[in-house]
């Protein structure tokens, strides 16, 4: 009836028809695509809250919500009834809760003794028989000849019942008791209220999960510790195949995998994936602040007078370096003298490029990859992007050096990883001839300047030498990373940057369990220029925004894995490359390895390009890294791609440099 005298009120009360939920959809509908072809981008403002609360009816004393589908008001005041509850009758016959005699509808207690003739009402409560809850002023049906009383939720439980999209093959009937069980939809556990399929006995949801809204802005349900820009929509389940195709992401929120039957929140037009429990805050309160620390809005835990020299990484971009920032927080001004030759024994004199004027005057140029011009540091084997630096007067030499690698000291005392004995700075490391050693803190190979023990055979990169004790990154901000080293009873960490796992030195918040390598956190810039892309390439940790399909990188053109590993990438083209496939190094761009396409450069500290005279060849050969146009080994007959070689440009000759012996070596120019 669209009208309804009622007996509870005074008026009378009108149908109210509410829109059932319907199945959400990716696909777009006309008015969408209509937007798009005027030029006008679809925005999510355009999208309305749903509202799923209508009220509280004054019967049941529970709320109206859309799977109710209608309801009955009165336009004058407030009063509002369940469909199903105005319609109840005053007399029920033959109850299934309770057969053989009649039970009648009151709002009140009803108490009737045949011994003494009496019959009343209570107003100060009682119990419910079905479910045992305390009552007071409440609609029930009462037996006058048991004293039965069950209130008006259990009297009508068995046509509660509701049309969910998440199941569309069959109907959800309430449970008859508040319970404590595991919901189907997101597989926590909750007390309350339940729907459950009858045919379906698996399928068990709580109401808070069918009343999830179909699409939300996470910052607004987690207080702007999670944000995203875009509306999430909810799903009803996450398909393995779908997932493996997306790199099998975790919650953003809490960092745990997905099982692909559980709901979950995600974005239509970015790859943003979060439990339904965490994108509406419904974790414990002392879990949500776990949460938060570690990935959301993280609240700072250190003050800034503590740590007046703290580094904050990414460094900008890759003219900032760790010695720079070494020599900057000690005071030192940079210096214009002439070098310690006793400290640097080149055998050419060396120059020092102090102004613009002495760059064109020589005819040299600064690092630039955008127009492939290399200039690297032998000492810190970094781009040389700015003067003051040295370089060897000798044309044909590519001898450089940055001015603050000319201030190394020449010793290192107490060094965290080797205190036992002083590390002495070796302008070549006593290895072979080309000073190759792998460094005992990154494990990276290196022919820059080292420090090293040479009673332990014990050599580190100048980078290593100097590496923080604390620092920050905006991978994880606010917190402080400290320096850390997993002993050999501890679990080994695995890297947030590379996904890789490592015993090796890196930087580490306790508190959240975030561990980052000491490369990574280091030698990673925020931004890089590439001779691929006209603009700057920002670094990411996570799948870009407004970037839904696949990430392929421009250099080895393998996907990208976004989830896990960092990547660089170019929003106004939409460009994206590996991290190790962006390397510094010109002559490193042509060719990677999906192997070594996570975390940094396989060979970020190793400077290419020196020529060498050898016997019983009449060309000279190149010091390079092999790419697979350079075939096999002409020594071992194995692949040369992905390796240091010996290559000669006039012919097809080329080895590896573990198949050269330094007697073969004439000359190096």
């Amino acid at each position: 009836m669209e009208h309804l005298d009622h007996f509870s009120h005074e008026h009378v009360l009108s149908l109210v028809q509410l829109q059932p939920r319907q199945e959400n959809s990716n696909e777009k509908d006309e008015d969408e695509e209509e937007e798009e072809e005027d030029g006008v981008e679809y925005g999510d403002d355009l999208w309305v809250k749903e509202d799923d609360e209508f009220g509280i009816c004054e019967m049941c004393k529970e709320e109206i919500y859309w799977f109710h589908l209608c309801y009955y008001s009165c336009k004058d005041c407030n009063y509002s009834l369940h469909k199903l509850c105005a319609q109840v009758p005053k007399t029920i016959q033959d109850h299934p809760l309770h057969p053989g005699h009649d039970l009648t509808l009151s709002q009140k207690y009803q108490l009737y003794d045949p011994d003494f003739k009496f019959e009343g009402t209570v107003d100060s409560g009682w119990i419910c028989d079905i479910c045992n809850i305390w009552r007071s002023n409440f609609y029930n049906y009462h037996c006058y000849i048991c004293k039965f009383t069950m209130d008006i939720i259990c009297a009508t439980m068995s046509e509660q019942k509701m049309d969910h999209p998440s199941h569309p093959d069959h109907q959800l009937q309430r449970n008859f008791s508040p319970m404590i069980t595991s919901c189907y939809a997101c597989g926590d556990k909750h007390s309350g209220t339940f729907f459950q399929c009858t045919t379906c006995s698996w399928f068990k949801i709580h109401l808070d999960c069918c009343l999830l809204p179909a699409k939300l802005l996470i910052q607004q349900f987690t207080n702007g510790s999670f944000s995203h820009s875009h509306m999430l929509t909810l799903s009803y389940y996450f398909p393995y195949i779908e997932q493996k195709e997306k790199f099998l992401p975790t919650c953003r929120v809490c960092e745990e995998p997905f099982t692909f039957k559980k709901w979950l929140y995600k974005c239509d037009r970015c790859r943003y994936y979060a439990h339904v429990s965490c994108a509406t805050s419904r974790n414990e309160a002392f879990m949500s602040y776990l949460t938060y620390a570690r990935l959301g809005e993280t609240y700072k835990n250190f003050k800034d007078h503590d740590y007046p020299n703290l580094i904050c990484c990414p460094f900008p971009d890759e003219s900032f370096n760790l010695l720079m920032l070494y020599f900057i927080n000690k005071g030192e001004v940079p210096i214009t003298g002439k070098i310690d030759g006793d400290m640097f024994s080149h055998e050419h004199p060396l120059f020092l490029f102090n102004t613009e004027e002495s760059l064109l005057n020589k005819s040299d140029s600064l690092h630039d990859p955008v127009n492939r011009v290399q200039l690297l540091c032998n000492g810190c084997v970094r781009p040389v992007t700015d003067i003051p630096f040295y370089k060897c007067s000798q044309h044909s030499c590519d001898f450089v050096l940055h001015e603050w690698c000319t201030r190394l000291p020449s010793e290192i005392h107490d060094h965290h990883d080797h205190p036992e004995h002083t590390l002495v700075l070796l302008q070549k490391a006593p290895t072979d001839f080309l000073g190759m050693f792998w460094c005992k803190i990154c494990g990276i190979p290196c022919n820059g300047f080292a420090y090293g023990c040479k009673q332990c055979e014990y050599y580190v990169d100048v980078n290593c030498g100097f590496l923080p004790d604390v620092i920050t990154h905006a991978a994880h901000p606010n917190h402080l990373l400290q320096r850390f080293k997993p002993s050999a009873s501890q679990t080994r960490e695995r890297c947030r940057a590379c996904f890789c796992v490592t015993e090796r030195i890196g930087y580490y918040c306790p508190s959240c369990d975030f561990f980052l390598h000491n490369y990574c956190a280091l030698l990673l810039p925020g931004t890089i220029r590439h001779k691929y892309d006209k603009h700057p390439l920002s670094l990411r940790y996570h799948p870009a925004e407004n970037h839904a399909s696949e990430y392929f990188c421009e250099i080895c053109e393998d996907e990208c894995d976004p989830i896990f590993c960092w990547f660089y990438h170019c929003s106004t083209c939409a460009s994206t490359m590996h991290t190790a496939c962006a390397p510094l190094k010109l002559q490193c761009e042509q060719s990677t390895s999906s192997y070594i396409a996570k975390g940094i450069f396989m060979f970020y500290n190793v400077k290419f390009g020196r020529r060498y005279t050898i016997r019983d060849h009449k060309h000279h050969v190149t010091f390079v890294q092999g790419i697979n146009a350079d075939g096999q080994c002409r020594v071992c007959h194995q692949q040369l791609q992905y390796s240091m070689i010996f290559k000669c440009f006039g012919c097809k000759y080329a080895i590896h440099i573990g198949c050269f012996s330094e007697s073969q070596l004439d000359s190096s120019t």
